[in-house]
């Protein structure tokens, strides 16, 4: 007999063999550009409302009758903002250009030109000139503000109790990254190697800002949710973004008392999200706690499924990896992207441990024609 879909994902994490692969599609490190999305619902002459969930991604909210289309087995929950963050995009001139500008709860300013409405990047890194001793009087914003879970259980309880559906969380847990952002990448990566006293005083603030958000948001579905997603970008193409003996020292310590934390706290899977050739950091995830690897970045330097599966295939889920995102999925013919879903499919699927998607967001230039072939195949290679 054929799985609900919780049934699905549940085994699958469990590395026990499901009746066929899950699928997955909505998240925001697994969504759909809007610009994709919007050719997507006119192919398939589907109305509805473009709802933008990531403002920074520009990622769309699937509505049911897409996810359904594409056979999938998720369905996502998000907190919010604090109760009193205005947020919102307000529209400014600079440089000769139009801006959409973002100010987030940390004081980043995320920006889009709106003769290039693709995505946002940061304008504004607000820590840029900071010493240490600024760091102790920035206005850091409440992890445990309660107007941020404000309707996240009712939420919950309905995927779990009204649809057959998994429940995965948003993103959260971005201890590392926000550091950058704050910061600017290129100072923050001299600050690892000449100060790091000033790494570490950032790094627990944005710690202990997950810390409370978590205690939170545990108190509130840490009982309904089945998997949650944290995560922090750790590689590039070719390799690590930094020396993993400093990953080891600052950051791998705080990410460590996380996972701990949040594994004390609930049942759910903890999936961990990082772009890139990140297999040398792979053993330290798994030593922090985590169940679940994403995006799976296979045309990435020593990402090679059958391998990956072969040597941590036993401790580590995979979820996604099913297609090279940057070559095949957005320049191949729906025959090629079918036969690559197979090769991907048929390496991770063996034993459970695999929940297929893209490599991250599926882009804004990828056709209706492809994303279909990309998901009947997985349905169509995915059965036990």
């Amino acid at each position: 007999m054929a799985m609900t879909s919780r049934e699905r994902i549940l085994a699958a994490l469990n590395h026990e063999q499901p009746d066929r692969v899950p699928i997955d599609l909505g998240g925001n490190q697994t969504g759909i550009h809007r610009d994709a999305y919007i050719a997507l619902l006119k192919h398939l002459g589907i109305q509805d409302e473009v709802v933008i969930m990531d403002a920074v991604q520009q990622l769309a909210q699937p509505c049911e009758a897409v996810l359904e289309r594409l056979r999938v087995d998720t369905r996502y929950i998000a907190a919010g903002a604090a109760a009193d963050f205005k947020g919102g995009i307000e529209i400014h001139e600079r440089d000769g250009r139009t801006w959409h500008d973002l100010v987030d709860e940390f004081g980043i300013r995320w920006s889009m030109p709106d003769d290039a409405p693709l995505y946002m990047d940061i304008t504004h890194h607000p820590l840029a000139d900071a010493t240490i001793n600024d760091i102790k009087d920035y206005p850091f914003p409440r992890g445990d503000d309660p107007g941020r879970f404000a309707g996240l259980r009712d939420q919950a309880l309905a995927i779990r109790n009204d649809t057959p559906y998994a429940c995965v969380s948003g993103i959260s847990g971005v201890v590392y990254e926000i550091c950058w952002y704050m910061r600017g990448l290129e100072q923050w990566f001299m600050d690892m190697l000449t100060e790091p006293a000033f790494c570490e005083a950032l790094i627990d603030q944005t710690l202990k800002f997950w810390m409370d958000w978590f205690r939170v948001f545990l108190d509130e579905v840490g009982d309904v949710v089945d998997v949650i997603m944290i995560g922090d970008d750790l590689a590039a193409q070719s390799g690590p973004l930094f020396n993993p003996e400093i990953y080891r020292k600052i950051v791998k310590p705080r990410h460590k008392q996380l996972v701990q934390y949040i594994r004390s706290r609930t049942k759910a899977k903890i999936w961990y999200h990082t772009c890139g050739a990140c297999r040398t950091y792979i053993p330290d995830l798994l030593d922090n706690g985590i169940d679940i690897l994403n995006p799976v970045q296979i045309s990435a330097a020593n990402m090679e499924p059958a391998d990956l599966k072969k040597t941590f295939g036993k401790e580590l889920v995979f979820w996604g990896g099913g297609i090279d995102a940057q070559h095949v999925l957005p320049n191949g013919t729906p025959e090629q992207i079918c036969e690559h879903v197979r090769q991907n499919v048929t390496a991770f699927k063996p034993g459970g441990g695999y929940i297929f998607n893209n490599v991250h967001n599926i882009q804004g230039g990828v056709s209706p024609e492809n994303i279909l072939a990309l998901f009947d195949a997985a349905y169509e290679y995915g059965g036990y």
